[in-house]
């Protein structure tokens, strides 16, 4: 594997073309709903979603055109998930990545409609995409239950917001953000392997590595919301106390919050390079450096 920032970078420009790309095709600026839709699209990011959906593509030596344009429906469907999340009907956040939040940079009905927007034209995206009907089908099939209220980041979010009130236990906190958190993760990886046209048995073994994945990111982000400040994460700190949230730090504490993410983390690294060896060196840096994130 060449070295692993070079590769991250490369992946990530891809996905930002091809995010410009989309953009012009699916989000003309001839409306204040698109312009919204875009600077919050548009605004940044690490992109780790659309990163993954390239990677596992690469690693199973895929069509890569087909995973860039799944890599931007993906995080098209994230942003507008940011964007209702900002709102202050939910988390009421005025920042985002270091800027207003859409709502505060437009208003509270144009943020509303500028989500829409993007999950409507994530699944323009994925239908019109340069790939083969089945695999534009099973791609559709994958972003629209890992977006969804039956078991995917809906359904997280609304167990998110009913814990609110009631405190989760830590199985219940394992659940909610499996779906809130572990199901785009997963609808990501399972996106580039589509793109790939992979084996069910492959997409099958994927499976747990980004749950795994996903859940490491979600408590690193839970430790970041007590021990980071606004500058580095680029958005409100101390929003889950506030919110009264059952979170992984007060479950467990930051030492213990980080203790379960490494045991996790060594589970997802032990079984992608028993089962791809050299191939997942990317996937399994990947999965490393979630331990280290200060953002």
């Amino acid at each position: 594997m060449t070295d692993y920032s070079s590769q991250y970078q490369a992946y990530l420009r891809q996905a930002e073309d091809a995010l410009a790309a989309l953009c012009e095709k699916y989000l003309p600026e001839s409306s204040e709903v698109c312009r919204a839709a875009r600077y919050s699209l548009l605004g940044g990011g690490k992109r780790v979603r659309a990163v993954l959906v390239l990677a596992v593509c690469d690693m199973l030596k895929g069509d890569m055109e087909a995973a860039a344009w799944f890599a931007g429906a993906l995080e098209m469907v994230h942003c507008y998930s940011l964007i209702h999340d900002d709102l202050p009907c939910m988390d009421n956040d005025d920042f985002r990545r270091g800027r207003p939040s859409c709502h505060k940079a437009f208003s509270e009905s144009t943020a509303m409609l500028a989500g829409d927007a993007l999950l409507t034209a994530a699944f323009s995206v994925l239908s019109e995409s340069p790939a083969p009907d089945g695999v534009r089908v099973a791609a559709v099939q994958e972003l629209a239950s890992g977006a969804g209220a039956a078991g995917g980041m809906i359904l997280g979010q609304e167990l998110d917001l009913y814990h609110e009130t009631i405190p989760a236990t830590a199985g219940q906190l394992l659940e909610i953000h499996r779906r809130k958190t572990g199901a785009l993760i997963n609808a990501a990886v399972q996106l580039g392997a589509a793109a790939a046209q992979a084996s069910a048995q492959v997409k099958d073994r994927l499976r747990q590595y980004a749950f795994d994945v996903g859940l490491v990111f979600q408590i690193v982000d839970d430790v970041l919301d007590v021990t980071s400040t606004s500058q580095q994460l680029g958005k409100p700190v101390g929003s889950d106390e506030q919110n009264n949230k059952t979170t992984f730090v007060t479950l467990y504490g930051t030492e213990g919050a980080m203790e379960h993410a490494q045991v996790i983390n060594r589970r997802a690294c032990d079984a992608m390079e028993q089962e791809f060896g050299e191939k997942a060196a990317f996937l399994v840096e990947f999965a490393r450096r979630l331990l280290q994130r200060q953002n």
